[in-house]
């Protein structure tokens, strides 16, 4: 049997959404998405659009409508975007393509700037002398990339100033310099993209001035990454974080990089964890510099000069884990002239516990340099088949250091040997460690 209260329960919610139906059915003829070609602009045109493109973009900003850009190439160049800019197009089919004058698709103080599904071209063409990115993007609140594929550019494909929001599942290849320059961040996540073939750098993200940015990298393909303009370092890196804390570097899967796969250069509370580094050409992982606080955990390391670093304590460099690591496959071979084939070394206030190296020329675990140790502890690691099983420097004056119940096997010059700075003080300190009151070796197993 129905019910009244029944009845009258199904005639209000039959009311409820017809109403809301209405709010609905205005509201989406309110924000009706602003076809394109009904602006005036051509698909497959080879005539420059820019005014056209620039036009509707106004247009559109002003009523807060979405542009649908339909199948096909537009070529234009300076784009400049309003307040309030949304386009949507067809994944790999609508191409947005660089005339070659003056500076391609640029955005400043803008509230929003949204591209889906977009291709971005910029053909390899000198963007100017102002440019620094295919696409710009100064002092925007909200910044939305999305499915979006950028090619061809002849400086950064993203340069990005104070900006927020999130690039995400992109495919950036073929630029000259960096796939994605970011300073000054204000929130900005950037995540599952594929980048490849870059001039000098994947994802890098900065600050002028050493201070808190919070910017997530996570999930990113990064691939194929030279260093066209040289240098030891600040250039060949698949991910950069210079002078930015707070900043988290998770789950990449990093490939085939210049120089390092993650390097954090006084970059401080950063997190490195969960990434995915292969052939690199020096350091793999790097947290250097002034830096203070860095974990670094669960990351695999196959293929460097080194594994991981967390050094220069000259510099300010201190406090880090290193934790749950495989390094492994390193070589005495790098970019420079150096000491390479290091599994793992760290400087100052830092523990290194339950980590796995193995084929490390070199030391698998290298404790100091010089004066400059304070505060370590080794345990529980296992080192395989390296040079020397463990260095640790015994210059007169250093801090303390604990290496305890580590596994070394086939450490062909020595177990745990200790060093002023490459000369070698003492063969064997897993008999001879009292001899020195600031370290206790204990209970480490050496076949």
């Amino acid at each position: 049997m129905i019910s009244r209260r029944l009845v009258l329960a199904g005639l209000t919610g039959v009311a409820f959404n017809h109403g809301f139906q209405q709010v609905a059915q205005a509201a989406s003829t309110a924000s009706a998405p602003l076809n394109a070609v009904d602006y005036g602009l051509q698909p497959g045109s080879t005539q420059d659009q820019t005014a056209k493109f620039n036009a509707l973009l106004e247009s559109a900003s002003a009523k807060g409508n979405q542009v649908f850009l339909p199948v096909g190439t537009y070529i234009v160049s300076a784009i400049l975007c309003p307040s309030y800019v949304n386009i949507l197009g067809v994944t790999g089919q609508s191409r947005i393509v660089y005339a070659g004058t003056s500076g391609f698709v640029q955005a400043s103080d803008s509230k929003l700037i949204q591209f889906t599904g977009l291709v971005f071209d910029g053909n390899g063409k000198p963007l100017g002398d102002k440019a620094k990115g295919l696409i710009e993007a100064n002092n925007v609140s909200t910044l939305l990339i999305r499915d979006c594929t950028i090619v061809g550019s002849a400086q950064n494909g993203l340069s990005l100033f104070q900006s927020g929001g999130a690039i995400d599942g992109n495919r950036i290849s073929g630029v000259a310099d960096a796939a994605i320059f970011a300073a000054n961040s204000t929130g900005l996540a950037i995540t599952r993209n594929t980048i490849s073939d870059c001039g000098n750098g994947g994802i890098l993200v900065h600050r002028y001035d050493k201070g808190r940015d919070g910017t997530i990298i996570s999930g990113n393909r990064v691939q194929k990454i030279r260093a066209d303009s040289g240098g030891t370092g600040q250039n060949g890196n698949g991910i950069n974080v210079y002078k930015a804390d707070n900043v988290i570097v998770a789950d990449n899967v990093v490939s085939d990089c210049a120089f390092t796969a993650v390097r954090g250069n006084s970059a401080g509370n950063i997190q490195i964890t969960g990434n995915n580094c292969t052939a690199s050409g020096e350091t793999a992982i790097y947290s250097e510099f002034a830096f203070e606080g860095a974990i670094i955990a669960n990351n695999i390391v196959d293929g460097a000069a080194n594994g991981i670093s967390i050094v220069n304590f000259d510099d300010g460099g201190r406090l880090g884990t290193c934790t749950g690591n495989i390094v492994r496959n390193l070589s005495v071979r790098g970019p420079y002239a150096g000491t390479f084939g290091i599994g793992i070394s760290a400087e100052a206030d830092t523990t290194i516990t339950g980590n796995l190296v193995e084929g490390a020329p070199t030391y698998g675990l290298q404790l100091g340099w010089g004066p400059y140790m304070r505060n370590l502890v080794a345990s529980s690691n296992i080192i395989r088949n390296s040079g020397e099983g463990i260095y640790v420097t015994v210059v007169d004056g250093v801090g303390p250091a604990i290496i305890t119940d580590n596994i070394i096997q086939g450490a062909a010059k020595g177990a745990i040997v200790g060093h002023k700075w490459d000369e070698v003080a003492m063969k064997d300190l897993t008999q001879k460690g009292s001899a020195y009151p600031n370290l206790v070796v204990e209970r480490n197993i050496v076949s």
